[in-house]
């Protein structure tokens, strides 16, 4: 068997380059640091500076037809779009295809224009559009029998008038 020497107390001699070339490369990376900060907080308040100097731009006018407009938007928007659709997919039925959807947010109004196979499912589906939640009054307005299937229009009261 071989002998192992293990000296843990003796200490080599190290070399006073490497901590020196160390601590070098530690305060160039420091004053880059610096220099960048101090370049960066002149160009912000160059910047601030800048940006207090702006004029803010007057409000531009803005015309009746423009705003109504606006209102009828927001109006539409903020009718209750779940409801309605929630109805007609409660109603839905293989023999009709609906056309249309016309909803008169004024009104509180919607219009459903649809095809049916035969008279008796254009009244089947009325019948079951009375019966969802989300519509009320709900009526047959017109019908027309074509050669293979008859055209129909529901009128009901949807949302808040």
């Amino acid at each position: 068997m071989v002998r192992l020497d293990i000296d843990f107390i003796r200490s080599r001699r190290r070399s006073a380059w490497a901590g020196r070339l160390l601590f070098a490369i530690a305060l160039a990376v420091a004053a880059d640091a610096g220099w960048t900060y101090l370049r960066l907080r002149e160009a912000l308040s160059a910047d601030q500076g800048r940006l207090t100097a702006v004029q803010p731009r007057a409000a531009r006018k803005v015309g009746p037809e423009e705003l109504a407009a606006a209102r009828e938007t927001v109006q539409r928007l903020t009718l209750p779009w779940t409801q309605l659709f929630g109805a007609l997919e409660s109603a839905a039925s293989p023999q009709v295809a609906l056309l249309s959807i016309e909803p008169d947010p004024r009104s509180g109004k919607v219009t459903i224009s649809g095809d049916s196979k035969d008279y008796l499912a254009a009244l089947t589906y009325v019948l079951n559009l009375r019966r969802s939640d989300g519509l009320a009054n709900v009526q047959l307005v017109r019908h027309e029998q074509k050669a293979s299937d008859v055209s129909f229009s529901v009128s009901a009261s949807w949302g808040s008038p």
